[in-house]
């Protein structure tokens, strides 16, 4: 039987896709189990799923744990708690009904990070000249070079980056995250050097359009083939271009170069803090509470951890 899911549980798959990676077996299965959730609030006082209560939620658990093992029932827990909490970050819902529920493992449904040598390898496999390649370079690097999530990449106008280009120590740009919050993060040197090709004159000129379609694609960093603005989705084919180059496309996706970023940060002894400032989250853990960073403690920690910020522990790769 299949069930018509609402908008925002559309709006929330496709988010799921394009910035946590996740596969389309994984997608195929939250479908299933937010189908399911609707169905079951249909059949019992016909509420939408972005309107559903604490109560509707915990019966709707109990009913399948009267049918399901635990594994199908824990990954349901995951998926409908991860819809409600995708509706309060986006403004849809001001509240989670999922909130005073027993929590779960989140592990499991965390990306995995690229090893250092994995990450070497994706980046690397961006060879060759012309516009298209400078900017897919340019992409990559941001990407994992910032910490930032696609949608704050994809969201950068050329005067957001021309000061950090063309800054002589290490660069702070600021972005744009959620509920229209600014913060700073550096631009490492492998990152800044990739920019300004893509920037240069063999670069993101070349796809300038005659006519720009929009004003703001004229502004975007970021431009697709047609010259309008890159979008997320754009991104993400491009991540998984050159995963499969080198045989990681099961492993990578934008989101899992943002966590291999703030992974290997720490790894490197940068204190949690930092990385929480680096990527703009509440916290790295549930249970971690947000502590401001200053721009220049986040600039000096991050010379010192990030692999690729081109200093004392990065490494001197030619981007």
């Amino acid at each position: 039987m299949t069930t018509a899911l609402p908008r925002d549980a559309e709006e929330f798959l496709s988010w799921l896709e394009v910035e946590r990676g996740r596969s389309p077996r994984t997608l195929a299965a939250y479908r299933r189990d937010l189908a399911a959730y609707q169905r079951d609030l249909e059949a019992h006082g016909g509420r939408a799923i972005g309107s559903a209560s604490s109560a509707d939620v915990a019966a709707h658990l109990a009913s399948l744990r009267r049918t399901h093992g635990a594994a199908s029932v824990a990954r349901a827990h995951s998926s409908i708690r991860g819809f409600h909490r995708f509706l309060v970050e986006e403004g849809l819902r001001g509240d989670d009904p999922t909130v005073g529920l027993p929590s779960i493992s989140v592990t499991d449904l965390l990306p995995k990070a690229l090893s250092e040598e994995e990450t070497e390898r994706l980046l690397g496999s961006v060879v060759g000249t012309g516009p298209i390649v400078l900017r897919d370079r340019a992409l990559l690097e941001v990407l994992y070079g910032t910490g930032a999530r696609v949608s704050e990449v994809v969201g950068l106008n050329v005067g957001d980056v021309a000061g950090a280009v063309e800054a002589a120590d290490l660069p702070l740009v600021r972005v744009l995250g959620k509920g229209d919050k600014e913060r700073v993060v550096p631009l490492g040197r492998l990152a800044r050097a990739a920019l300004a090709d893509w920037l240069s004159g063999q670069g993101r000129p070349l796809l300038e359009p005659k006519k720009w379609r929009r004003r703001s694609d004229a502004e975007a960093v970021f431009l697709n083939a047609r010259g309008g603005r890159l979008s997320r989705v754009g991104v993400f084919g491009v991540v998984k271009k050159y995963a499969a180059r080198v045989g990681l496309e099961e492993k990578v996706s934008p989101h899992v170069l943002r966590h291999s970023c703030a992974t290997h940060m720490l790894a490197r002894g940068a204190d949690v803090r930092v990385v929480q400032e680096l990527l703009g989250h509440a916290s790295i853990a549930t249970t971690q509470r947000y502590t401001k960073v200053s721009p220049e403690h986040l600039r000096r920690a991050y010379e010192g951890a990030h692999p690729r910020a081109g200093t004392k522990g990065g490494r001197d790769r030619v981007a």
